[in-house]
């Protein structure tokens, strides 16, 4: 990697290795989470159907999300 980029960026070279993609940056004050109304209802939409394997994919990507803690599920009160 230090080839392909100049020395004056080399310190920077860190921030694009597999570790520090997956760190979640600290919580800070103006982060927030959508709260649903109580009763709330979803409108009907037009549902994509997917294949067993675009499923999978689809699982795989939630749960690589949820492990890296980049989506997380709170439970309202």
């Amino acid at each position: 990697m230090k080839k392909l980029v100049l020395e004056q960026f080399h310190w920077w070279i860190y921030m694009f290795g597999k570790k520090a993609s997956e760190r979640m940056l600290t919580k800070k004050l103006w982060d927030y989470a959508i709260e649903i109304k109580k009763g709330f209802m979803l409108r009907k939409r037009k549902v994509y159907l997917l294949s067993r394997e675009e499923r999978g994919e689809v699982y795989e990507f939630i749960q690589e999300q949820l492990r890296k803690r980049y989506i997380r599920f709170s439970k309202s009160p």
